[in-house]
């Protein structure tokens, strides 16, 4: 004779738990992924977070030595600041200056510390604004008169 009752329901059961294990299994791995994309972007903010610099000269005395503007660059973050031309873009009045007219006195500078950033540019006499941006897209904004 075929199958009792019995043994249908056997089957049933059996196949009830292999699809609950598959659906399981998804949720686990978009759980996971869920999981690892919030991470990666925790730590992104962390990151951004721990990057931040100011400006700190004098707005109307800005040192000149030779043909370099000198501004004094401050990490205020938390993490070392690596401070070269290809972390940093300079602008001045909104133009972009070259990598090769304008350098860091040091390669990185730790938490508190400041460097020196040398700009090798022509500024008429008068309001100038000096944007830098950094790491992670920060950016600072300095208005000063030469």
């Amino acid at each position: 004779m075929g199958f009792s009752l019995t043994g249908t329901h056997v089957i049933f059961f059996i196949a009830a738990v292999i699809v609950a294990g598959m659906v399981s299994g998804v949720f686990i791995a978009v759980t996971m992924n869920v999981t690892t994309s919030l991470s990666n972007r925790g730590d992104r903010v962390i990151e951004q977070l721990n990057t931040d610099f100011a400006i700190i000269n004098d707005p109307n005395i800005i040192p000149l030595t030779g043909p370099y503007y000198i501004f004094y660059l401050k990490n205020i973050g938390g993490v070392r600041l690596t401070t070269t031309n290809q972390t940093f873009q300079i602008f001045i009045d909104g133009e972009l200056i070259g990598i090769s007219q304008y350098y860091f006195e040091n390669i990185s500078i730790p938490a508190e510390g400041v460097t020196n950033l040398y700009v090798n540019t022509t500024l008429t006499n008068g309001d100038h604004t000096l944007r830098v941006v950094g790491p992670q897209a920060i950016d600072k904004d300095f208005a000063f008169m030469k």
